[in-house]
């Protein structure tokens, strides 16, 4: 990927976190980015495309794919680092980008759902699988729905009107139950462990 694409879709991600996607132009960007706006289309076709193209980027940047050619990491590490990772970028998430995408720009709105949907859904199998052949996971258990419902309840969890708590509590409280649904003896012994307040 070019890096000044790159640094395009990164610049664009700070401004649309802090005002959100509907109430700044082109021309803000651009000159937001020390560039023409000429020079801005060279690289995407409108507005739209931006945000698409920011949004595409973030979900990939943030796929799991980089923990899994760690061998230092074993399928319940990934775990505790994915939740602590999506937490991270929800809270930071400004909740007016959300509002505009969903109201001014529904095809995108969907397009990215289903998207992020199935690469959650894709990397779930594929955590599940690995903790299966590490012993630390259920063997017996059906892969592909548990997959669906942990992909089923995360994205239940952005709705506001789901439960009257916290972002941060529901999606821990809902991690332990998953997480807890899945491993063996041995795998919740090591996930018990790793909760424990590390000595210093």
């Amino acid at each position: 990927m070019e890096q000044k694409f790159i640094a395009i879709i990164e610049g664009a991600i700070k401004l649309f976190k802090k005002y959100g996607l509907r109430s700044i132009s082109m021309d803000e960007i651009a000159l937001s980015m020390g560039m023409s706006k000429k020079t801005l289309y060279q690289y995407v076709a409108n507005k739209e495309d931006l945000i698409k193209k920011t949004l595409e980027f973030i979900i990939e940047r943030n796929s799991i794919n980089d923990f899994e050619d760690d061998k230092n990491l074993n399928a319940i590490d990934m775990l505790l680092q994915i939740s602590h990772m999506v937490r991270v970028e929800t809270v930071e998430m400004n909740p007016v980008v959300v509002f505009d995408l969903h109201k001014f720009y529904p095809t995108i709105y969907h397009d990215i759902f289903v998207k992020k949907r199935d690469i959650i859904f894709k990397q779930m199998c594929s955590n599940f699988e690995r903790g299966i052949k590490e012993g630390i996971y259920r063997n017996d258990m059906d892969i592909d729905m548990f997959a669906r419902l942990y992909v089923k309840n995360l994205m239940e969890i952005h709705d506001p009107e789901f439960i009257n708590a916290t972002f941060t509590k529901i999606f821990n409280a809902m991690f332990d139950i998953q997480i807890r649904a899945i491993v063996n003896n041995k795998g919740l012994a090591y996930y018990e462990q790793k909760l424990k307040p590390q000595a210093i």
